[in-house]
């Protein structure tokens, strides 16, 4: 009997029917065939700790049996307390306020009506469009998908459901480049703040590692450029930590490499290590504060059912636990060790004719290729491997779990590598 799930991202008339996961445990997860694959994706980037993690699945449980579930509106409860206070313990210095939501979309949704209503309660009632960069990639929601590129995102028929915004040519130095080096891409963000400051609000932007949108990677340099701009011209500065947050680029948060404070900060995926969705959006003394007035209009009108689920809370606060006692940051540090030794010191991968650039940042790596046909088949061959891949357009990647071992980091990369090496020429 065909099943009634309608599922994300498939071309109806050409998909095959999934494979039904029945299990998992730690980096793997098991197939109802008995088939057990290596996940190399940590099912969207979020399951950082692997699957059925004991601390992760015992806290779930002992929440279970207190508190399930309270609304936030008019009442509170200690895991989000707790959760709210750790997490402005962790999150770069000002991040003094959290606002709970369910989801990174939703949460994105909340940091843009933020900014919006800051400046309204400022006087600024103009500065109510966004600013993003082109390889954006914020969510599926509608107010996301406006600020995703509108040329190679995934959204382009929605264009005219959708409010304009502006958008910044991608920063086109990569990680590694000097001040100097990125200053162009500095020059083409202020090109677009000169001309249109006075309507925007907020510059958006995922720090060093746009995700989704093909995993372009961005030096720390455009950060603090990007900083200085925005309060050059009394723009807010969002930063998209969805897939970035929690040790994915290689320090807890990608702002860290550069040592800069957002005004408004958006966590989700790794926060609850994948176990329940759960979304926060971090702002600063600055932003808060404007919220504080006797007017109806100074009440921020946003209130997800499920903002503070207790059981997600309780999970979050164990997730950051396990990563800080376990010193997850070293388990990222050894695993881009490793995917620097197996992808970038392969000097045939980066001749091979079908790939355009092989890139590695913290625990995350990109092979992309000259043209995405090249990559048809590929999650079939790992599969072979006993791998979960999950290729888009023009990119293979992997964003391992935090706790894969070094040979089943070698056994993922072997699986990326070994796709090239069975295609001629």
């Amino acid at each position: 009997m065909t099943s009634p799930v309608w599922h994300p991202y498939a071309h109806l008339k050409t998909q095959t029917p999934p494979p039904k996961v029945v299990g998992g445990d730690g980096p793997r997860f098991t197939l109802e065939s008995g088939e057990s694959l290596l996940d190399a994706t940590c099912s969207w980037w979020c399951m950082i700790h692997g699957y059925r993690h004991p601390r992760l699945v015992e806290a779930i449980q002992r929440q279970a049996d207190e508190l399930c579930h309270v609304m936030l509106g008019g009442l509170t409860h200690e895991p989000a307390d707790s959760l709210a206070r750790e997490l402005v313990r962790i999150t770069p210095e000002g991040l003094n306020h959290v606002f709970f939501s369910d989801s990174g979309s939703v949460g994105m949704e909340v940091a843009m009506k933020m900014a919006v209503q800051y400046h309204y309660l400022r006087g600024k009632p103009a500065k109510h469009r966004m600013l993003t960069l082109m390889k954006a990639y914020h969510g599926d929601t509608a107010g996301c998908m406006a600020v995703c590129d509108p040329e190679e995102g995934m959204h382009s028929l929605f264009a005219g459901f959708l409010p304009r915004h502006h958008f910044a040519p991608a920063p086109a130095a990569g990680f590694a480049a000097s001040r100097e080096d990125v200053q162009p891409d500095l020059d083409a963000l202020r090109d677009v703040l000169e001309a249109h400051h006075e309507e925007i609000g907020a510059l958006l932007m995922e720090p060093l590692l746009q995700a989704a949108g093909g995993l372009n990677m961005v030096s720390p340099h455009y950060l603090r450029g990007a900083r200085e701009l925005c309060d050059e011209f009394d723009v807010l500065l969002i930063f998209d930590e969805v897939a970035t947050g929690f040790g994915r680029t290689g320090k807890m948060f990608a702002a860290d490499h550069a040592a800069v404070t957002p005004d408004i900060m958006v966590l989700s995926k790794g926060l609850t290590g994948g176990y329940l969705g759960h979304a926060a959006t971090l702002a600063t003394d600055r932003v808060h504060d404007a919220f504080i007035g006797d007017s109806e209009l100074h009440a921020f009108m946003h209130g997800p059912t499920f903002m503070g689920n207790p059981l997600a809370c309780r999970v979050a606060l164990e997730s950051l636990a396990v990563f800080e006692e376990d010193d997850y940051l070293g388990r990222i540090e050894a695993l881009n060790g490793v995917l620097r030794e197996e992808l970038l010191d392969d000097a045939g991968l980066a001749e091979h004719p079908h790939v355009a650039d092989v890139r590695v940042l913290g625990a995350t790596a990109v092979i992309e290729v000259h043209d995405a046909d090249s990559l048809e088949g590929a999650a079939d061959f790992a599969r072979t491997q006993g791998v979960w891949l999950r290729a888009f357009g023009r990119w293979l990647y992997t964003m391992p779990a935090y706790i894969t071992s070094h040979d089943d980091m070698r056994r993922i990369t072997d699986a990326m590598k070994g796709w090239f090496r069975s295609q001629a020429g």
